[in-house]
């Protein structure tokens, strides 16, 4: 496996301020490709490569392929724009249903656990 594009993933995680696990959903990708990616285990995907720069249009695909160019770019370094998480699954709120609990994960591993009723 390339050493190289492994460091330009780490780089996308670390930019995005993201763990794998959420990468991987942000991209629409099992989350264990990312897993296997980042240990060197496969090779990443052309569909993969085209998921990243879907959702994010602010990658270029010849930095993320081989390293050329840069990121991010001079321009978003200039004027930052902060990368908005959103759920992938988007279901209306139904006024029938009460939420049970929430529960927040962080990249450390540690949890946070809400129950609104208590």
């Amino acid at each position: 496996m390339n050493i190289e594009f492994i460091n330009r993933l780490k780089q996308l995680l670390e930019h995005f301020n993201s763990s794998p696990s959420l990468f991987a959903d942000q991209v629409g990708v099992p989350r264990s490709s990312i897993s296997h990616i980042l240990s060197g285990r496969n090779k990443p995907s052309l569909d993969f490569i085209l998921k990243v720069i879907a959702k994010f249009p602010q990658v270029d695909l010849y930095w993320l392929l081989n390293g050329k160019g840069s990121f991010p770019s001079p321009k978003e370094k200039e004027n930052p724009t902060p990368t908005k998480l959103i759920s992938k699954t988007k279901r209306p709120m139904s006024t029938n249903k009460k939420v049970e609990r929430v529960i927040i994960f962080y990249q450390d591993g540690t949890f946070e656990s809400y129950n609104p009723d208590k």
